[in-house]
């Protein structure tokens, strides 16, 4: 059959992907950036395309005509630079449906569970009144609600999971024992499988989660027993101390950073994840310590696990570092600008202490949005390979400084690279 998959870059659906052309299907995928897709996939075929910007029935008519089954496990944790929750997960949705009622085609929609806490959060509210509409619409469809997918990747939850597993010494958690019931990814890809197949009654609506759903600390254990790392204490946190971590993550949110430790993903945790409403699946599920033995970690495991809470105080770090590199000179200008007062007159050394400084400031701040980072960043190393071997050749003498002002510029450098290494999250 020829399958399309929304979300397919995605954590869910790149394995879904994988699993239904293995199956014989004639698959293709459609994401917002397909460029790397296309690369590790070329096999597939490949759609570019932003759901959020997909909202008339016209849009979707091309799609449903030219495939038989479309999956849907595209979805947005909450509103931010790149996100729009409410046009991606049901204004897309309502216009795919009002397309659908007219042709043969049949829909798989990945969804949430009900009755678990966050359900009046753009995220489950917009989730739940598309699964409303698709069960009324009158089109053949299945709807699989799997609880937290863990899978031999990670992003999102999962993520957070082995950082907070990999941390030295001590594990802080906030809702420490609140159950997190989960599911395999290969649970997942199989249910999907056979929905595909036409292997589950037309109008299913289950629950994928094992039934026996840990505590968060042991979940975390768990994850650290996965890593190789020894056993570590587990410390219980105040609830309160969740909302300025979830307000700086919503303002990262804003700038185009999709961190899971958002306040929709906080809130939810908040009642713990478990499916409290909703028929389940009658199929035998890997718990989330068969899970994690499926898929034994390597050291690169261990190597992202340390690195993914690091990466925003990289971010961040860098930021600072190059505002201030580019504010401080004006609070003396004059002193600045003897540097180039060597080799120029006193206009042009003003002009471009000045456009050094704008341009240390404008780096500072393109960094720390998600669309401009990488540019920013290749920017931070031109422009410091600039510095350094400017200040080579007109002061020599400044590699011999006392205060090593060149020599210190290079962990600088060192930084950005590792961080230009670590920016991509999918």
């Amino acid at each position: 059959m020829k399958v399309l998959i929304l979300g397919a870059t995605g954590f869910i659906g790149s394995a879904l992907l994988d699993r239904l052309a293995s199956d014989g299907h004639k698959v293709t995928g459609l994401g917002r950036n397909v460029t790397r897709a296309r690369l590790k996939r070329p096999e597939a075929q490949w759609l570019a395309a932003n759901l959020a910007h997909m909202r008339d029935a016209g849009d979707w008519r091309p799609l449903i005509e030219s495939h038989d089954v479309i999956v849907n496990c595209a979805g947005a944790l909450q509103d931010g630079l790149a996100d729009d929750v409410a046009a991606t997960q049901e204004t897309a949705m309502l216009a795919l449906y009002a397309a659908a009622k007219a042709s043969p085609v049949r829909i798989v929609q990945i969804s949430a569970p009900r009755g678990s806490a966050g359900s009046d959060s753009a995220f489950l509210a917009t989730k739940f009144r598309a699964d409303e509409a698709l069960a009324a619409s009158g089109i053949p469809h299945v709807i699989l609600r799997p609880t937290l997918v863990l899978g031999r990747n990670a992003h999102g939850g999962t993520a957070l999971l082995r950082a907070l597993a990999a941390l030295p010494f001590v594990t802080p958690l906030v809702h420490a024992e609140a159950r997190v019931e989960t599911v395999a990814l290969s649970d997942v890809a199989e249910a999907v499988s056979a929905a595909v197949a036409g292997l589950i009654p037309e109008g299913s609506d289950f629950v994928l989660g094992h039934g026996e759903p840990p505590m968060l600390a042991e979940l975390v254990s768990l994850h650290r027993q996965w890593l190789g790392l020894p056993a570590a204490r587990t410390i219980s946190l105040p609830p309160a101390l969740a909302a300025p971590v979830g307000l700086l993550a919503d303002i990262a949110g804003r700038l185009g950073w999709r961190s899971p430790l958002r306040s929709t993903a906080l809130s939810v945790m908040a009642g713990g994840v478990s499916a409290k409403d909703g028929a389940r699946a009658k199929v035998p599920l890997l718990s989330a310590r068969q899970s994690l033995s499926a898929n034994p970690s390597g050291v690169q495991d261990l190597w992202f696990a340390r690195l993914y809470l690091l990466k925003p105080a990289m971010i961040v770090g860098l930021s600072l570092f190059w505002l201030l590199s580019g504010l401080i000179p004006l609070f003396d200008l004059d002193a600045a600008r003897q540097h180039f007062l060597r080799f120029l007159g006193d206009g042009p050394a003003t002009t471009l202490t000045l456009a050094t400084c704008i341009a240390d400031i404008a780096l500072g701040i393109a960094v720390l949005v998600r669309p401009w980072a990488r540019r920013a960043l290749v920017g931070m190393i031109g422009l410091t390979v600039t510095y350094l071997a400017s200040a080579t050749l007109v002061e020599p003498e400044l590699w011999a400084d006392p205060l090593g002002p060149l020599v210190k510029v290079l962990p600088s450098l060192l930084l950005t690279l590792a961080t230009l290494a670590v920016l991509d999250e999918r």
